[in-house]
């Protein structure tokens, strides 16, 4: 990571633990965070645990990428640190934002768990902010694990003392489970029974979103907010779908996480080549530059809930869904609302993230379908270079 990204790097058991100490360091308690509001809770969670005021930003509907414009200049005076997401890895505008956050003298923080293969101005994405976070549970598979990057290598010491002393100790019955879950979600899937297996999960208790977005719970989340900054108030929130975000890693994990961050390359290859066919259909976003090796391709389509019931009877799962915004999903009690939240709304209501691995069967159920493409309100569609698009890379 240190020579794809040419700087500093740490790893951490998982990104929000790596966020998480990225936002204590740079940021001081009570300090707003402007943040896309088309993003994980978990993230949102993370702010109010490490005592700040998450700001929802406008987006582009096109794309869901951060919208510098629509941003008000009153609003960027009382930001402490700005948050990308760069979202199924399409770079949100860090050149543009790395320039704005100098001029106000506040951090920039990456968020670059979708987009490790991404880049932007002919640059890594995760190479701009003054630190960045990365997840092995997506691109490589890992399900594990993760990296801090911070572009003064004279802050990694610190910053390795302030994750050693959240770390939980390493633990022989996890390191077996880590190395069997492998194995277990493959029979699973080989005899069709995911959907006996989430309803076990759901019977016993274990089962932590019955939505995209899970349970708010304000009175606690109130409470919880009364003791930040600290992780273990919010750990609820916090752990869902990673239990073990905290947990120092054994020697199983390092090593299985390390053979497949040795085939990461080979991944991102076969990433871009489903993500040019993605692309060259009528859902896709047309988009100028080359093209991206993203962790999802954001199809837009007109009755989303039909094309992912499709998909699911052919036995591809739809995740990463951020629906409804931040700022609806929390209210104005827990967040400040976007300025302008139509565009987020819009693309949140609309985007199908679709595996780039998945791109064949998934352009046939579509066909199939006959999904309906969405087109955002007042964009000015055909004036995006179709260059991901119908007449070529």
């Amino acid at each position: 990571m240190r020579r794809r990204l040419g700087r500093e790097c740490l790893y951490v058991p998982s990104c929000r633990l790596g966020l998480y100490v990225a936002l204590r360091h740079w940021c001081p308690p009570g300090g707003r965070v402007l943040m896309s509001p088309v993003n994980d809770d978990v993230i949102f969670f993370v702010l109010l645990a490490a005592g700040l005021r998450p700001v929802q930003a406008p987006l582009r509907a096109e794309d869901g990428t951060l919208d510098m414009a629509a941003v008000p200049e009153s609003l960027w005076r009382g930001l402490s640190a700005v948050l990308t997401t760069n979202l199924y890895g399409t770079p949100d505008p860090a050149p543009e934002l790395r320039a704005r956050c100098d001029g106000l003298g506040i951090p920039l923080i990456e968020d670059a768990a979708h987009a490790i293969g991404s880049q932007v101005a002919g640059r890594p994405v995760g190479s701009f902010g003054d630190a960045s976070v990365f997840s092995l549970s997506k691109h490589t598979g890992a399900k594990t694990g993760g990296f801090l990057s911070v572009a003064d290598p004279g802050l990694r010491a610190g910053l390795e003392r302030a994750r050693d002393e959240l770390l939980w100790p390493a633990r022989l019955s996890a390191e077996l489970a880590y190395a069997l879950r492998p194995y277990a979600e493959a029979g699973v899937r080989g005899l069709r029974l995911i959907g006996a297996a989430r309803a076990a999960l759901r019977l016993l208790g274990l089962e932590e979103r019955e939505d995209i977005r899970m349970e708010l719970r304000p009175g606690e989340l109130k409470q919880a907010m009364s003791a930040a900054p600290a992780l273990a108030d919010f750990h609820s929130w916090i752990r869902v779908d990673m239990h073990d975000y905290r947990l120092r890693p054994g020697g199983l994990r390092l090593r299985r996480t390390e053979r497949l961050l040795t085939r990461l390359d080979h991944r991102l290859a076969g990433h871009l080549e489903g993500v040019r066919r993605l692309s060259a259909t009528r859902w896709a976003l047309p988009r100028p530059g080359p093209a991206q090796p993203l962790f999802r391709v954001p199809l837009l389509v007109e009755d989303r809930d039909a094309a992912i019931a499709a998909l699911a009877r052919r036995r591809i799962g739809v995740g990463y869904l951020y629906d409804p915004p931040l700022d609806v999903y929390a209210g104005d009690v827990f967040t400040d609302p976007s300025p302008a939240p139509e565009p987020a709304a819009w693309f949140a209501r609309h985007a199908l993230p679709v595996d780039p691995f998945k791109a064949e069967t998934a352009i046939s159920v579509l066909t199939e379908l006959g999904a309906r493409p969405a087109r955002p309100p007042s964009a000015a569609w055909d004036a995006v270079p179709p260059a991901w698009g119908e007449h070529g890379v």
